[in-house]
């Protein structure tokens, strides 16, 4: 995922990237955890991009992978024919991690408002110009290369028609109502809550919040 980003990804963006900010760099990794993240370093001028290992594995079976917002983007916007495989997620996770690089280059991220109308844009265009399908090819090629499985079949889940959890690791969140109404970051998916760091000042307060009490805290 690492290379397919920067050979088919960022060589092409690269750029009209460089055109808006000057001197940036990206940096690619695998974590060992689930978490799997864009960041900016400003001193540094480093985009990087973080791919969790147990992400990886969470979207190789639908029972794991029903939950992760990348799988209800392929279905809602009709990505890959609205189809959820193992290669169309992973893929897709690629072209959504650098949907947010292009969103932060433009100035378009700001805090409370990272799913937003132009990230889609930027999202919905390395769809329609065929760079999410050239990162599927190259991530299906490499894998055939190393003699690993990487399965095409779209997924049957489970429960159809059922709600599953919609959030991840990054998400930015609502709960609690009125005055008592709190803004956090999702750091932990839980089975049946969120852990969720809530800025206050001085400090960061951490929340284990039951999956229907959150709320979106995005515009889009």
């Amino acid at each position: 995922m690492c290379e397919a980003t920067r050979e088919i990804l960022w060589a092409s963006a690269r750029g009209a990237v460089l055109k808006q900010n000057p001197g940036v760099a990206l940096a690619l990794r695998t974590g060992a955890g689930q978490a799997t993240y864009h960041r900016f370093d400003p001193h540094r001028k480093h985009h990087l991009i973080t791919y969790g290992a147990k992400m990886i594995a969470a979207k190789h079976q639908p029972e794991t992978a029903q939950g992760w917002l990348s799988t209800r983007e392929i279905q809602r916007r009709d990505y890959f024919g609205g189809e959820v495989s193992v290669v169309n997620l992973l893929a897709h996770t690629c072209c959504h991690e650098f949907a947010h690089l292009l969103q932060h280059s433009a100035g378009q991220r700001r805090y409370g408002s990272v799913h937003n109308q132009h990230f889609y844009v930027c999202l919905d265009k390395l769809h329609r110009t065929g760079a999410a399908d050239a990162t599927r090819t190259f991530l299906k090629d490499g894998a055939l290369a190393l003699g690993l499985l990487l399965p095409s079949a779209p997924f049957r889940f489970p429960h159809p028609g059922e709600e599953c959890s919609p959030w991840q690791a990054g998400d930015l969140v609502l709960f609690g109502e009125s005055k008592h109404e709190k803004r956090g970051q999702i750091i932990r998916v839980n089975r049946k809550t969120c852990t969720v760091a809530v800025h206050s000042p001085g400090r960061i307060l951490r929340y284990r919040v039951p999956l229907h009490l959150l709320r979106c805290a995005n515009t889009a």
